[in-house]
Order: C-alpha cells, then structure tokens, then sequence
C-alpha cells in the first residue's frame, strides 16, 4: 500500500487554469494506477480522471473531457491534475487516490489523500 499527499489548490477566477500535484509515497510507487476524484458541497464524491501505471492509459470524466489532463512522472512519483477553463461548478475538494488497477471506480482505490480545495468564483 501507498500514501499520497495532494496540493496546488486555491482560489480562482472563472476561466483560470490550476495544476494539482499528488506525491504518491511507498514502496514501488510507480506500478499503481492513479486517479482524481472530487467532492462538492453537499455532493457525493465522483470521478475526475486516472491514469495507469506508465501513463499509457487514461479516463475522463465527461464533465472535465477536453479541459482537464491527468498525467504522471514516475521518476517523481508524482501525479498531475492540469486544470484549464475553470468553472464554477469545478468547486470541490480534490483527492487523489492509488489502487492497483486502472478503473473510475471509487470503491476500488485503497489510498486516498486528504484532498486539496479548489474554488471557483464566478
């Protein structure tokens, strides 16, 4: 099993871009999957993106498709969330998590982080 830590959150404006980093801790790192989920107020948790292992896979969901790109350095064991169009409705706590096959499925990541908030202002 892994740990991860995410940041990069903040305030932003509509229309802004945010990058989000997750540094993924333990042993062999770099042969877990990784994905980003968020949680609004008020909402339940739902799926962003994930990648696998070597970056050679990836799933959006169709709400960030086209403006959200995931993406990995293993050399840092570190997963990306680039955030560009920024809407209101992006408002959430992000988290990442680690599991050890490349689905969008919640229930199946074994490592989740604390989340990172990201704000939205209209």
């Amino acid at each position: 099993q892994v740990q991860v830590v995410e940041s990069g959150g903040g305030l932003v404006r509509t229309g802004d871009s945010l990058r989000l980093s997750c540094v993924v801790f333990g042993r062999t790192p770099d042969t877990y999957a990784m994905a980003w989920f968020r949680q609004g107020s008020g909402n339940e948790r739902e799926f962003v993106a994930a990648i696998n292992w070597n970056g050679g896979s990836t799933y959006y969901a169709d709400s960030v498709k086209g403006r959200f790109t995931i993406s990995r350095d293993n050399a840092k064991n570190t997963v990306y969330l680039q955030m560009n169009s920024l809407k209101p409705e992006d408002t959430a706590v992000y988290y990442c998590a680690a599991a050890e096959v490349l689905v969008t499925t919640a229930s199946a990541y074994t490592s989740w982080g604390q989340g990172t908030q990201v704000t939205v202002s209209s």
